[in-house]
């Protein structure tokens, strides 16, 4: 199940939503996927579950995947089940819409052990609780399986055996929608076309942001002009204080440095506080003091 945080996200004016006929995939959340479910596999914890929250633009007839966020190193997860780390998921979102408030959460994808590549009856159960929230009414639910079956051995590009079905080597992700009060999930069409993965850029510093999720979002909660940023291998967090006056953070696995920034003169307060909201509150009730 996804965090209530995202599917929050999903909320809407109404719009003349139709079923969906279809789901549109950047190239870059194709690749992302497939390379993310090969390097999981590889790794030391290759035999549990893992998965991805879509974003994007849900269309009157179409759902078009503009980002995948992964489950996390956080995760809670085995064989057969995926629980994601959705405080840093919730905030990873929340900085991919500070550029387009119009995305929402589309759905999720999730792999399987063996060749189950259809939703299980456990997916239903907790599908069906939330699937409603989702603009439309209507989400979308990818399932990946190893698959030696369609194995394309020696191809570098995924192919579609099937309309709803994507392969590279033996990896595959089957598609489907399930729209709020049905029984059943629907088999729906795929279609891959240009872009990036919005999500990308935060997979350099998702261990930063994993450490300090819980912080970064009190601090995206209680603070209306906040911008949280990508920065090279760690996050900015920037946001307003007195007349003038900024407040800039730096996260990095280094750990958290501080800045107060007045005109073009750059201040280095002498603050080593670890926890980023402790620290500018700690700042902003200094300035307010001056």
């Amino acid at each position: 199940m996804p965090p209530a945080a995202l599917r929050e996200l999903g909320l809407a004016a109404p719009a003349n939503y139709k079923p969906l006929r279809r789901v549109l995939l950047t190239e870059g959340v194709e690749r992302e996927l497939f390379d993310e479910y090969t390097a999981h596999r590889r790794s030391e914890r290759g035999a549990e579950e893992t998965g991805w929250v879509l974003l994007g633009r849900r269309e009157e007839e179409e759902a078009v995947v503009l980002a995948t966020l992964p489950a996390g190193a956080d995760r809670e997860a085995g064989e057969a089940h995926v629980q994601f780390n959705s405080v840093a998921q919730g905030i990873a979102s929340w900085i991919i819409r500070q550029a387009d408030r119009r995305l929402s959460m589309l759905g999720v994808v999730h792999t399987h052990p063996g060749t189950l590549r259809h939703p299980s009856d456990g997916d239903y159960r907790g599908d069906i609780q939330w699937v409603g929230q989702l603009r439309g009414g209507e989400g979308v639910f990818g399932i990946g399986t190893a698959d030696e079956d369609y194995a394309s051995e020696g191809k570098r590009e995924s192919w579609v055996p099937r309309r709803n079905m994507q392969c590279r080597n033996e990896l595959c992700f089957n598609w489907y929608s399930l729209c709020d009060g049905d029984q059943s999930y629907r088999a729906i069409p795929i279609a891959v076309m240009p872009g990036a993965d919005l999500g990308s850029p935060l997979r350099l510093v998702w261990d930063v942001l994993e450490d300090h999720s819980a912080r970064l979002e009190r601090i995206a909660l209680q603070q209306t002009k906040v911008a949280i940023e990508v920065a090279g291998n760690g996050l900015t967090v920037t946001l307003p204080s007195s007349a003038g006056t900024k407040l800039r953070v730096m996260l990095s696995k280094e750990g958290v440095r501080y800045f107060v920034l007045r005109g073009a003169e750059v201040l280095t307060p002498d603050l080593h506080e670890p926890h980023v909201d402790r620290g500018i509150y700690q700042l902003l009730a200094e300035l307010a003091g001056d």
